[in-house]
């Protein structure tokens, strides 16, 4: 009898980039079979990057176990929850650390809305993503016969 996995979110940090960037590269490996390309900033990314950006960003960090197995950068302006690049180790995907992810993202934040992207041909993330309440907002053509999908979501920022 299998139990799932306990989930333990922290705070991201640029203390966490070098757990980040392992997990990123292996994360977009399919995306990068998927699109035809490894030309993408998750798998092109440096460490001293990863941490320049976990400096500047805020986000969630995800561990099974004392091991880093999933990540998520947002920022926030006054009217939306931008979320970055979200990374979950390939042997934990399908395991909910992505919908707690963004739930943790969405609950920390007084914005009324998140937006995020995927490209159009990552059918899992859509799924995930449409699951979790966000819906297809824009559509930019990328010219190689793909497009890029933005989907948004209302979130409650009702007083508690």
């Amino acid at each position: 009898m299998t139990s799932d996995p306990e989930i333990v979110l922290s705070r991201i940090s640029p203390a966490d980039a070098g757990e980040v960037l392992t997990i990123q590269r292996a994360a977009f490996v399919s995306e990068a079979q998927i699109y035809g390309t490894a030309d993408m900033p998750p798998l092109t990314q440096t460490l001293d990057e990863v941490r320049a950006e976990l400096a500047q960003a805020n986000g969630w960090v995800a561990r099974v176990d004392g091991r880093l197995v999933g990540a998520i950068h947002v920022r926030e302006t006054d009217d939306m929850l931008l979320i970055g690049r979200i990374a979950i180790a390939p042997d934990m995907q399908g395991t909910g650390i992505g919908r707690a992810l963004l739930q943790a993202a969405e609950e920390d934040s007084k914005a009324p809305k998140a937006e995020l992207f995927t490209g159009s041909l990552s059918e899992a993330n859509v799924r995930l993503y449409e699951s979790c309440g966000y819906r297809i907002s824009e559509r930019v053509d990328q010219g190689d016969g793909t497009t890029q999908l933005f989907m948004r979501k209302q979130l409650d920022t009702g007083a508690s």
